[in-house]
């Protein structure tokens, strides 16, 4: 049996994509900057000698990061209502799961990436009479960052296609939208398909950014 193409049908509704796309976005720019905050102080909290800020930072992290990010979803939507009194929407649920889970990934690059540092520079620091937190915030993050630079891409590019999950609970994001013109039409194959063009067409140039920017700095090493 011979398939006829026909993207026409998609094309027609150009509009639900955009809106789709403009959500995908909005959940992402709020994922990513939420995300990697919070990933930075669970990544300081665990590098800190202090227990009471090391034991709960593990704790968040290990949770997070060994449940799936679509049960924290529909935990969000679906069972937090009942144990609140208000109700939370498909946006907010679905940016709580993967900013949480994402939190959690970013705070061991976090903490890694200031493992890398020598300890020398911690002494350094000590010597002049720098404090731990001014330590911390010109000689350490700075240092550290910049070697953490390809691994946090790479994290942004996860958390993007993350973003898909939120559809799970109806979030109007692109994927959604597809899936509504996909029924409508009965055309799965083109609606699909051109969901997966729109992301490649956003990715493939941050991920060919960040090869780049990975020799970059294996140079400047």
């Amino acid at each position: 049996m011979e398939y006829t193409w026909d993207f026409g049908s998609v094309w027609e509704y150009r509009e639900a994509l955009w809106v789709g796309l403009t959500n995908t976005l909005r959940i992402f720019v709020i994922c990513l900057f939420a995300g990697l905050s919070l990933g930075l102080a669970m990544g300081l909290a665990r590098y800190s000698v202090r227990r009471w800020l090391r034991w709960p930072a593990a704790c968040f992290i290990e949770f997070f990061r060994n449940t799936p990010v679509l049960v924290q979803i529909f935990w969000f939507y679906f069972a937090f209502p009942i144990l609140a009194p208000f109700e939370i929407s498909a946006l907010m649920a679905a940016a709580l799961g993967i900013t949480l889970n994402s939190a959690a990934f970013s705070a061991e690059i976090f903490r890694g990436g200031i493992q890398t540092i020598d300890p020398g520079q911690w002494e350094a620091g000590r010597a002049i009479g720098m404090r731990y937190r001014e330590i911390m915030a010109r000689i350490i993050l700075p240092q550290a960052v910049r070697r953490m630079m390809p691994a946090l891409t790479n994290r942004g590019i996860e958390i993007f296609k993350m973003t898909t999950l939120a559809s799970a609970i109806a979030y109007a994001d692109v994927l959604h939208q597809a899936r509504l013109i996909a029924s409508v039409n009965f055309n799965p194959i083109e609606a699909y398909t051109v969901v997966a063009i729109a992301f490649f067409v956003i990715l493939y140039p941050i991920v060919r950014a960040t090869y780049a920017l990975e020799r970059r700095l294996a140079k400047g090493d």
